[in-house]
């Protein structure tokens, strides 16, 4: 997989945790302890897109 094409798909990934975590966040009986997962995995990808954009991947 290119590099461009990667960042792309990290990115796309970081947003649609993003959605998630806002939906969950807002619905009534959400576990926090599910949000609290996706965001630690939204977390790891914003720092693999650091990663690549510096490139030391």
């Amino acid at each position: 997989m290119n590099l461009e094409r990667h960042l792309v798909e990290l990115r796309r990934k970081h947003f649609e945790l993003e959605e998630t975590i806002n939906t969950e966040q807002k619905r009534p009986g959400s576990s926090e302890l599910e949000i609290k997962a996706l965001k630690k995995k939204k977390l790891y990808i914003k720092d693999r897109i650091s990663k690549v954009t510096q490139g030391t991947a």
